[in-house]
């Protein structure tokens, strides 16, 4: 008896209208589908349906019961379109001869040690994803150096009864509560036009026609108030 290639990697799809089979790769899933065979039995189911519908009685019965009788004989037939259905997927894999999986060429095989990329993992691809995973690591740990050399904690309340309640939202936004200072809307320079968010002109000196935002809501601050009229955010000027 012949060696059985492909028992634990494949679908069967069979229908009593015939045998095909889907093949996948052991390492990656990628898969191959074998041309559908027609099932002879299952034409003869047809036919005898076709047949019951104009005559009716035993031959009506005898379609409908199609499936069950290739359930019964059709054994060997789907295992000639097994075999078949293996000649045809074993050209689109190959075997690894130290695990025994299958294994598409495309993705999976190593071509040069011919064994699959699991036995024997292909250099470059090794290296470049250990390179860069060197790197992610690295980059972490000057993250975590750089954190453990900030104070978080000096001026929090560690007594017993102390309770420390999470911010809100606008409390710690960066763009909206940066140090609490007040935006510069850039204007014209009525001297020469220059446009800029200085409060003077970096041209020529003048001051400039600006105006001053509150940074948390937008609002347009009218002399040099200590908190914003519309959100209530307490402002620095720099």
């Amino acid at each position: 008896m012949a060696l059985i290639r492909f028992t634990a990697n494949y679908d069967d799809l069979s229908t009593d209208r015939g045998y095909q089979f889907r093949f996948h790769c052991d390492k990656c899933g990628n898969g191959f589908m074998s041309r559908f065979q027609t099932s002879v039995t299952g034409v003869a189911g047809d036919l005898l349906r076709a047949a019951g519908n104009i005559f009716g009685g035993i031959l009506s019965s005898a379609g409908n019961s199609a499936y069950d009788i290739q359930r019964a004989i059709g054994g060997k037939a789907h295992d000639d379109a097994f075999a078949v259905a293996v000649e045809e997927g074993r050209q689109h894999f190959h075997q690894c001869t130290r695990c025994g999986k299958w294994v598409c060429p495309e993705v999976c095989w190593n071509a040069a040690a011919g064994l699959c990329e699991g036995c024997a993992p292909n250099y470059e691809e090794e290296f470049a994803a250990s390179h860069a995973e060197a790197k992610a690591s690295a980059a972490r740990q000057q993250l975590y150096e750089r954190a453990q050399q900030t104070d978080y904690a000096s001026k929090i309340d560690m007594s017993a009864g102390a309770v420390h309640a999470a911010p809100s939202r606008s409390a710690v936004n960066p763009v909206t509560n940066a140090a609490n200072a007040p935006s510069i809307v850039g204007a014209s320079c009525g001297s020469c036009g220059t446009v800029s968010s200085s409060k003077f002109c970096p041209e020529c000196g003048q001051a400039m026609n600006a105006k001053l935002l509150c940074k948390s809501c937008g609002t347009e601050l009218e002399g040099k108030p200590k908190f914003c009229k519309e959100c209530g955010l307490k402002i620095e000027y720099v």
